[in-house]
């Protein structure tokens, strides 16, 4: 493993890679020319400075931070405003420009972005945030498995279903599909497999007769006759489970056990 800033003089320059949830891969470099190495051709940024990244030997979260990279011109405020970028993947580290030799000394994932009026900047979490979920389960009314996850036991493919965009409505952020009850993808998932928001998952969160509430912006440029995959939703209770996927059997949860409010109740004579 190539060790750096060892000798009087360095040629070292920063990088930095953005691994889009839909595919694409970005990657930057601090050096003056572009830099190719590790199957990406990392473009020249110059002005891209990195702030301190913080490497702990603990299970405490490191930190990391650039300013200025979401600032370069292959990365456009449109694609921004329309999510492209949250939840990517960065990997963030030093390269040799004159032999390539590279070293990872970073990596993690872009959280919300933000615009402050001269650029944007994003929150980076480092892997270790995996550590800080509670892997002990615990009683809940409702399914804790993910749907379509493990311990669910259902498919993905077998609950997804090829549609096509029959009308748009940007003003209110909804959409609709002919020939679907709008009511069974409620906690849903969509993705468009053609336009400026191909492959983003968009989460339904409510239904208006036929129409689907989204999570996340629309934007211009989707119309109608667009392609999409279209997953049924689950609130995680009892009841949907049974009806709708008949997979009471895998339920995660414990729907008939009494709450806490148990001993404040009064008792009750027969009668």
């Amino acid at each position: 493993m190539r060790v750096f800033f060892d000798r009087e003089l360095d040629a070292a320059a920063t990088f930095w890679r953005v691994f889009r949830t839909d595919g694409i891969a970005l990657g930057f470099t601090s050096h003056d020319r572009d830099l190719a190495f590790g199957g990406i051709n990392h473009r020249a940024a110059p002005g891209m400075a990195p702030a301190a990244i913080r490497m702990t030997s603990d299970l405490s979260e490191d930190s990391a931070g650039v300013e200025g990279a979401l600032s370069h011109g292959s990365i456009r405020e449109d694609d921004l405003a329309a999510s492209l970028f949250d939840g990517a993947a960065i990997e963030i580290g030093v390269v040799d420009w004159e032999t390539l030799e590279h070293q990872v000394l970073y990596s993690g994932t872009l959280g919300q972005i933000e615009d402050n009026g001269l650029n944007f900047t994003g929150e980076l979490s480092s892997a270790k945030q995996v550590l800080e979920q509670d892997l002990v389960p615990r009683t809940s009314p409702t399914c804790r498995a993910n749907f379509c996850g493990r311990g669910c036991g259902l498919s993905a493919i077998a609950v997804t279903s090829r549609v096509t965009l029959a009308a748009i409505d940007l003003e209110l952020n909804r959409v609709q599909f002919a020939g679907v009850q709008p009511d069974d993808f409620v906690d849903g998932q969509l993705r468009f497999l053609d336009g400026p928001q191909t492959g983003i998952p968009f989460g339904i969160l409510d239904s208006a007769g036929s129409w689907l509430v989204l999570d996340r912006p629309l934007i211009e440029g989707i119309e109608a006759g667009v392609p999409a995959e279209l997953r049924m939703g689950c609130d995680h209770t009892l009841g949907t489970c049974a009806s709708r996927f008949d997979n009471a059997v895998n339920f995660r949860g414990e729907p008939f056990l009494p709450g806490n409010d148990l001993l404040a109740r009064y008792g009750q004579g027969a009668s």
